[in-house]
């Protein structure tokens, strides 16, 4: 089954790309790998949430801002590979959760952007290596930041 038809099936429509605000590519190619810069929550230009994760948000909410994040991420990639289609594997994730001072399950709010990726690529390809990281501030206060390495047909 194709991505396409599986995106078709999901009701995810992937976003036009924003330009980049600062000095920076939203991803690059090198060989058969394409890295993505950190992607965030934002759907036509705005966050979907704001704040962290144990303090200001719930953990469905964090979940919600997660698979948003990996859905721009797919969006970048198609961008620049014309369609997901060509991704061979996701090799990597590394996400960010803006957390409050004593959360500790970063990893249960990243299992939504994983899971996600799997139910779009298909499980074989999309099951990747992933760190999944607390910190205590990212931009613009976006509770997610992910970044994807997927391996595309050459």
């Amino acid at each position: 089954m194709s991505v396409t038809t599986r995106l078709e099936e999901l009701k995810i429509e992937l976003p036009t790309p924003s330009e980049p605000r600062f000095v920076y590519v939203p991803c690059k190619r090198t060989g058969n790998l394409v890295y993505t810069s950190g992607q965030d929550c934002r759907k036509n230009g705005e966050l979907v949430h704001k704040g962290k994760l144990g303090s200001d948000l719930t953990m469905e909410e964090g979940q919600e801002a997660a698979e948003v994040a990996v859905i721009n991420c797919l969006s970048v990639i198609q961008a620049e590979i014309g369609s997901l289609d060509h991704i061979k594997q996701v090799v990597k994730m590394l996400a960010f959760v803006n957390s409050a001072p004593g959360f500790s399950d970063q990893p249960y709010v990243i299992n939504a952007a994983s899971t996600l990726l799997e139910k779009i690529l298909g499980e074989e390809k999309g099951k990747h290596a992933r760190s999944a990281i607390g910190t205590s501030e990212l931009p613009f206060d976006t509770p997610v930041e992910i970044e994807l390495i997927v391996e595309v047909e050459g």
